[in-house]
Order: structure tokens, then sequence, then C-alpha cells
């Protein structure tokens, strides 16, 4: 019925394109416009001026060696003022920006390691950006926004990445398990030591009790008892403790003892050996 009358409408964000006798005539506004048809007027096609995206995927080679596909996000328009250029000049605009695309990637991309490539993904982005802005430019569009989304490396190198990723994590963690068995090592080392320590102090003051307690005895018993000497108090003590042992070993069922020469007469000889081992030893000394 428009036509017929004659009229056309524009949507909003969009312009048209207005041919007289086949020739560009004026770039029409969104609103109502009147194409008379008997003077040769006609609408060429509409050109939208909203941001449109295109992904383009390229597959290319790294520094070393490495096959990855690099997904680049394109967001572009078409700019009003060159309205004209953009609707006439380019036949197919996704397939010129993919091609601009595919040429800057594959000219950085082998430049670098495939680190550096996820390193410098942005360095990537705007190269490709500002190429495409020279070339776009002169078509009529304008590129709004150029993002590397995704890089794919080969299905085989990615395996390869994870195991290396986790075989570093896996001796970090060794390591640190290892410094905290040391630790613990040391710390019980420590402890041992302290707690030997502690038993070598109790012993030693248990010695010097049990020689204080003698000394004491030998005193009172040479004063209590007339005419006996301190060699014969000493045979009645080892006699005593002699006697205490036996008690011990006695009582216990499971005690893992040595057995010596247990009659009275042997604890005379024992106190000999004793004295002698003494003796000997500070003649040794002196």
């Amino acid at each position: 019925m428009g036509q017929a009358l004659c009229c056309v409408q524009v949507d909003q964000s969009t312009v048209a394109i207005k041919e007289t006798f086949g020739k560009f005539d004026d770039v029409l506004d969104p609103g109502c416009h009147c194409l008379p048809w008997v003077l040769g007027q006609q609408l060429a096609g509409h050109l939208s001026l909203r941001v449109q995206q295109l992904d383009v995927r390229c597959e290319t080679k790294t520094k070393d060696n490495v096959f990855v596909t690099v997904v680049a996000s394109i967001q572009y328009r078409a700019l009003a003022d060159k309205a004209s250029d953009a609707f006439y000049k380019l036949s197919n605009t996704r397939a010129q920006i993919q091609s601009y695309v595919f040429d800057v990637i594959r000219a950085s991309v082998p430049k670098l390691e495939l680190d550096s490539v996820f390193e410098q993904k942005n360095e990537i982005a705007k190269a490709v950006e500002e190429e495409l802005e020279k070339a776009m430019s002169a078509y009529g569009f304008e590129i709004v926004q150029t993002l590397i989304v995704d890089i794919e490396p080969d299905e085989h190198v990615k395996r390869a990445m994870n195991e290396i990723n986790a075989a570093a994590r896996m001796r970090v963690a060794a390591n640190e398990k290892a410094e905290a068995e040391k630790i613990l090592q040391i710390k019980r080392a420590e402890g041992d030591a302290e707690s030997k320590y502690l038993a070598g102090l109790g012993i030693a003051r248990q010695r010097q009790a049990i020689v204080d307690g003698l000394r004491d005895s030998v005193l009172a018993f040479s004063v209590n008892v007339p005419g006996t000497t301190s060699k014969d108090v000493m045979d009645m003590v080892l006699v005593t403790q002699y006697f205490d042992t036996m008690k011990e070993i006695g009582a216990s069922s499971k005690s893992n003892s040595v057995f010596i020469p247990h009659g009275p007469g042997a604890v005379r000889d024992i106190a000999s050996q004793i004295r002698d081992g003494l003796l000997q030893g500070n003649t040794v000394q002196n």
C-alpha cells in the first residue's frame, strides 16, 4: 500500500538508500518518505546503524611450533555520514573484516611463543583493531571494539600443559610436605633431647640423694654403734640393697634379669670388687 502511494518507512537506527533512475541520490533518515516512482525514484536498500559483532576463528602457528586457534570478536557499525560508502563499496562486509583479521593474527602470533600469546593477547587485539580501523574507515565502517576472547592450543598440547602444571604443583606439594616432616623431626628431636636432659637431671639428683643418705646413715651408725667402721656399714648397706633387688625380681613375672651369685658371701666379694675398682681408678688418676 505504501509503495502504491509512493511512501516508504525507515525504521529507527536504520538508514535507506535512495536512487533516481538507478543512480545514488540521497540517504534517508528514519521516518516516512515519499518516493514518486513515476519520477524514477526508488529505494535501493536499507543499512543498519546498530553495532554488529563478528566472531572470527583463525588457526595459526606460534614461534615454538604449536598450532593454536585464536578467536577474535569484532564489534563494528556503519557510519551515518558515510552510509553511501558502506552500502556501495563493499558487497560482503563480514568477509572483508574476516580477511583483515586473518592477516593480522597470522602476522603477529608466529612471532610469539605459546606462553607469550596468552600474555600478550591484548596487544594482538590492539594490532587487529588498528589495522581494521585503517582499512574499514575508507568503506564507511567504524571498529568499535576488538577482543581476543579465546586462545585454543591443540588438544595434545593442552593435555601436556595440564600435565606440566600438575607436576609442578605436585613438586611444590612434595617440598611443602618434606619441609613439614623436617620441622616435625626437629621438634621431635628437640623434645627427645629435652626429655633426656630432664631425665639426666632427675637421675643425677636421685644419685646425689642416695649419696647424701648413705653418708648420713654411715655417720649415724658409727656414732650409735661403737666399734663399727665405715666399711662395716657399707657392707651392710650393700647386703640390704642386694636383698631388696632380689625381692623386686621375684615380684615381677615378666622381668628379664641376669642372675649373679647370690649367696651372702657373694655380697662381700662384690663389695670387695667395687672397692678394688675405685682404688684402681684413683691409682691410675694419681
